[in-house]
């Protein structure tokens, strides 16, 4: 049997499987007995990687069929601080799995270019989960959260942008639009320290962030990276999602009662 190899996200674990990516998202989500229900991201890792990472040696031997000749559907390599010993460029399809198992894939692309805004929004997804205001656009976000000489550093990043409306240009904008996050007051004021520091690039919003992915706040799509090493992951429009992944689509708004 074929074994794929993936690096999930929420936990932060690297896993070996048989099961392709549409069937091992459904098992994470929903597991066997339909008992928990919830979110699952993680990436595919190219499984002929080469490392001197304990965990990436003897997969083929660990990973083995059971007794009755059914699929291993997981076996956990590693649970602790994974995504730093895993090379960015290694990092095939993500996925994205909603409460009920369904699976959207994602391709990397190209970063897209920037865009002329004052302000950011990310949210963080591994190693921490802070949502973060930053007057840097993602490629420079990523280079210096990851940058050692930093005081605050993670050698690997995992991240999206979420959208900020008219915020994003006008802190004090009357009209914001339909953002969704709780505490909007707050959020204006962390963009405020960021007008009135410049050397202060990033303000934390929320320090851990364990809620459930709102998709239709992300702008852009996600990102993986380590120093300017970036990989983005664009997320299709929400009417490209309700068009051409219909089904996702409906069930990743429903888990918001959409």
């Amino acid at each position: 049997m074929k074994i794929h190899l993936y690096l999930s996200l929420n936990p932060e674990a690297l896993i070996a499987s048989h099961l392709p990516p549409e069937e091992f998202g459904a098992y994470l989500a929903v597991g066997t007995q339909k008992f928990s229900r919830g979110q699952a991201m993680f990436f595919e890792v190219d499984p002929d990687v080469r490392s001197d990472y304990p965990p990436f040696q003897n997969i083929g031997t660990r990973c083995v069929p059971h007794l009755d000749g059914s699929p291993r559907r997981s076996t956990y390599l590693a649970i602790y601080r994974v995504l730093e010993h895993v090379p960015v460029t290694v990092l095939g399809q993500l996925h994205l799995a909603t409460h009920d198992g369904r699976v959207l894939s994602l391709n990397p692309a190209p970063p897209p270019a920037t865009v002329d805004r004052c302000f950011h929004l990310y949210q963080e997804f591994c190693p921490v989960t802070p949502r973060v205001v930053s007057t840097l656009d993602p490629a420079e976000f990523c280079a210096r959260l990851t940058d050692p000489a930093q005081p605050v550093n993670v050698p690997t990043i995992v991240f999206a942008e979420l959208m900020l409306g008219k915020l994003a240009t006008d802190i004090e904008a009357t009209s914001v639009g339909n953002l969704p996050y709780s505490g909007l007051q707050h959020l204006r004021e962390c963009l405020r320290e960021l007008n009135r520091k410049p050397g202060k690039p990033t303000k934390v919003t929320v320090r851990n962030v364990r809620d459930d992915v709102l998709y239709r706040t992300i702008q852009g799509g996600f990102y993986a990276g380590r120093g300017r090493e970036v990989k983005h992951y664009p997320l299709p429009s929400p009417a490209e999602l309700d068009t051409q992944h219909h089904e996702w689509w409906r069930s990743a708004q429903a888990s918001f009662g959409s």
